[in-house]
């Protein structure tokens, strides 16, 4: 959308519905960004409802081209094309994810590989690759008990910055959330300074956007 009226995507990845802190800090986070105006869209796609993974006849299916796929290799895409629809239609993306085992959870990756479509998110030209999604902001929440971002056991944070990356998506915001099993209040508290200095952000940007039109 242009102008005022936004459209937030948020994606929660923990499995758990209950005393989860990434859901928690997702909401605060999307509340930070407006959620409650009426200009304001949210789009909720919860992975713990359940995601398709990538199999041969997938893989298959994509690689057909769309004149020649036939209607149960529509309907093997039908979920990516959904998935891909709500990236193309967000303005924010909000990424909400624990750590699992030392990387994102299964759910995550599943979204991840039915998101990358090749000529829809991202091309390759001259052998690299060039995103297809602009003009789109994301900011991830990470959450982990003992990994701490950005250490050599995290695998988590540079994966989802490269993927955003790799599809166009470059204005990437991480709240680092991890450690909670040390110090989970002040963890917690420095992950709301966060999301209070990128809703700052986003108010200055909208002020400058205001003068300049």
């Amino acid at each position: 959308m242009t102008g005022s009226h936004r459209t937030i995507l948020r994606i929660d990845a923990s499995m758990r519905r209950q005393k989860s802190v990434s859901r928690m800090l997702a909401d605060e986070m999307v509340a930070a960004l407006g959620a409650r105006k009426s200009s304001i869209n949210v789009v909720n796609r919860d992975l713990a409802a359940g995601i398709g993974i990538v199999n041969a006849a997938w893989i298959e299916a994509e690689r057909t081209s769309e004149e020649n796929r036939t209607s149960d290799q529509r309907a093997l895409l039908t979920q990516s094309d959904a998935l891909v629809a709500e990236l193309q239609a967000a303005d924010d993306i909000v990424i909400a994810t624990p750590i699992y085992n030392f990387s994102v959870p299964a759910a995550l990756k599943a979204w991840i590989d039915l998101i990358c479509r090749d000529k829809i998110t991202f091309m390759y030209e001259n052998d690299s690759p060039r995103g297809l999604l602009s003009n789109k902001r994301a900011i991830v929440v990470v959450t982990s008990g003992g990994t701490l971002a950005g250490k050599d056991i995290d695998f988590t944070t540079s994966y989802i910055q490269y993927i955003l990356g790799f599809i166009g998506v470059d204005d990437v915001t991480m709240i680092d959330v991890t450690g909670l099993s040390k110090n989970r209040s002040a963890v917690i508290d420095n992950a709301r300074k966060e999301i209070s200095a990128v809703s700052a952000r986003q108010l200055a940007d909208a002020r400058n956007l205001s003068v300049a039109e």
